[in-house]
């Protein structure tokens, strides 16, 4: 790879980029508790991940993508805007069918349970939301996941907003303490995973 392109996704890109994160967290523990192992998993985690893009970062915040130089997506950073909580209910409940395909009624019922026990540390003022990052395997060990979060980053930092994510792995976690963000604590209540809060302060210039 020699070049990395950063741009905001289109609705046309949405597809590809749930490939791209199907694919970076078939393993993640946290949803493994969520979408366990199974018939046709990695098509029902598309699926999943199709519908989590359409209905929360694309139309409240920015899908980030990460392009090699043959245009293919390589990274995705999906960031929910400050007013994503609102209306969050009925965006979701329009794609039902989808939901349900993908994670049947137990999967969705954890996925709630999951959803309201993450509220924990969710900080009350506006901020950015990280709800998912991910890279493809070509490409991990080549610095995409940084370059996708530096570059939102920077752009918090001018508007003076503040960024919130969970993180279910050590590795990650040591990631995002380097670009500045602090653990808030474990959030509890979900088998087999302790994913960590953690909150990026706005940097001066």
């Amino acid at each position: 790879m020699t070049s990395l392109t950063i741009a905001p996704a289109v609705a046309d890109d949405l597809d590809e980029a749930a490939v791209v994160l199907a694919e970076a967290f078939r393993l993640d523990p946290v949803l493994r508790a969520v979408v366990p192992e199974g018939r046709d998993r990695d098509h029902r985690l598309r699926e999943l991940f199709r519908v989590t893009l359409a209905a929360g970062p694309f139309p409240t915040g920015a899908v980030d993508l990460a392009r090699d130089d043959t245009g293919r997506i390589v990274g995705v950073a999906a960031w929910e805007g400050p007013a994503g909580v609102r209306g969050e209910t009925r965006r979701y409940v329009r794609h039902l069918p989808t939901l349900l395909r993908a994670l049947g009624l137990s999967g969705l019922r954890r996925a709630a349970r999951i959803s309201a026990a993450s509220q924990v540390y969710r900080p009350r003022q506006p901020h950015w939301y990280l709800a998912e990052i991910g890279v493809s395997s070509r490409a991990r060990g080549l610095g995409v996941g940084a370059r996708l979060l530096t570059t939102r980053l920077d752009a918090l930092d001018r508007m003076r907003l503040p960024a919130y994510l969970e993180s279910s792995t050590p590795v990650n976690r040591r990631l995002y303490a380097r670009l500045g963000f602090t653990e808030l604590g474990a959030i509890p209540g979900i088998d087999g995973a302790e994913p960590v809060a953690m909150l990026r302060l706005p940097r001066a210039d």
